[in-house]
């Protein structure tokens, strides 16, 4: 009980200084992820206890679950319309690059890997997190089409990101077990399953919503509660059917829009106050799982996890970006803020938890953390200082350069010209 009066009363501290604190380098993860290392000489009680793992991945699931069908139902799908948009191009060819870049430089620092660990380990750590990045898309001093295009790309590539990642886990089990058959059963059951259980929830769920509001059956006070179950309904029926939890929540986000369209707007007022909780205990609990390993981790692990925030990320994206006449620095800045956190934290932990028993489970976990809290403190400090010289840069390109245009504005600049 002493570590969550100390959590709680951290929280107060935080949530009342909230507004000083952004204006510093100390972000919200880097504060709760060292209160988590602070917490470390009580893991062993809470091991003793039984409960550590249980919450850890309990929290981390439903956080995961109610951040990806937030992101889903609050998704203007306008934006993703036009290929040659900054959203589309990170969530297409640079998302791809990324996962075969990081499957590359997995096996050349891992040489012990199989490709298929690999391509597990380049998939966990493909995603960006907005939470960790919640100051760059945020700051008015950053164009608004550059921080629309991060803030969509780390809205999305989370839940892009879980196929690829069950793809590689049934290679992988396929192999332990033997044949094509168990691929399919696990892909079958993991994604189609999964989506069949989103689109179910979100379609009828959405249905719901739509007639209780219009007949006006539904308290508003209410109306935020509702959307919430929805996302949980995935969770427990997925859990039911042996499905994806997240491919359900993601696909019932996009579904719920079909015919509610408001789901977007209750469901972000939400996770702005709930999830956020949610995922500053998540941060907690890595940081103490963190010292607890600290020992553990290899230079392997670290040099990996400096690729992964620089080279894995930033080549793709300069190639993604190709043709769109962004200057340098937007390219390098864009390039350099893809935190990893949240969602990397718990699909790691969605992969130990199906025991597979892979050669390079150790090696994955290790490198899966080291590159998290690497990126919760390299992204977090730099932050500040990034966007002032960005900023700068930006500043003396003027106004027409097309950091500062939206799509519309450079159609009509490309007929003109």
């Amino acid at each position: 009980m002493l570590i969550v009066a100390i959590f709680v009363g951290v929280l107060l501290v935080y949530a009342l200084l909230s507004e000083r604190i952004a204006n510093t380098p100390l972000t919200a993860p880097i504060i709760f992820t060292v209160l988590g290392m602070m917490f470390h000489p009580h893991w062993a009680r809470l091991a003793a206890a039984g409960v550590t793992a249980n919450v850890f991945l309990s929290v981390a699931e439903i956080g995961l679950v109610l951040l990806l069908f937030t992101d889903a139902s609050r998704t203007d799908l306008q934006v993703l319309r036009s290929i040659g948009s900054l959203p589309a191009r990170l969530l297409s060819t640079g998302m791809l690059l990324t996962i075969l870049l990081g499957a590359i430089a997995a096996r050349l620092v891992f040489p012990q890997l199989s490709w298929s660990e690999a391509g597990i380990l380049s998939a966990i750590l493909a995603p960006t997190d907005a939470g960790l990045g919640q100051i760059i898309v945020t700051s008015s001093r950053v164009p608004m089409r550059i921080r629309q295009a991060l803030n969509v790309e780390a809205g999305l590539n989370d839940g892009l990101s879980v196929p690829f990642m069950l793809f590689f886990m049934a290679i992988a089990a396929a192999k332990i077990e033997g044949g094509a058959s168990s691929l399919l059963q696990f892909m079958g059951e993991q994604l189609g399953l999964g989506i069949v259980v989103g689109a179910a929830v979100g379609l009828i769920g959405g249905w719901l919503l739509s007639l209780a509001t219009r007949r006006g059956y539904i308290a508003e006070s209410f109306r935020q509660i509702a959307i919430v179950t929805l996302p949980l309904m995935c969770l427990l029926l997925a859990e039911m059917v042996e499905a994806s939890m997240f491919i359900a929540a993601f696909v019932a986000g996009l579904a719920v829009q079909i015919s509610f369209k408001e789901a977007g707007k209750q469901s972000v007022e939400f996770a702005e106050e709930w999830g956020q909780l949610f995922n500053l205990i998540v941060f907690c609990i890595f940081g103490m799982v963190v010292m607890r390993d600290w020992r553990q981790f290899t230079l392997a692990s670290w040099i990996y996890a400096l690729l992964s925030l620089t080279v894995v990320r930033m080549l793709p994206v300069a190639i993604s970006l190709i043709g769109t006449r962004l200057s340098p620095p937007t390219v390098l800045f864009m390039g350099w803020f893809g935190p990893r956190g949240l969602a990397s934290i718990v699909l790691g932990m969605v992969y130990l938890e199906q025991q597979l028993h892979l050669p390079g489970e150790a090696t994955i976990r290790f490198a899966v953390m080291a590159t998290v809290v690497l990126s919760i403190f390299a992204h977090g400090l730099s932050a500040i200082p990034g966007i002032n010289i960005y900023a700068r840069k930006v500043a003396a390109l003027g106004a027409s350069a097309p950091e500062c245009l939206d799509d519309g504005n450079l159609k009509s600049q490309a007929a003109s010209g």
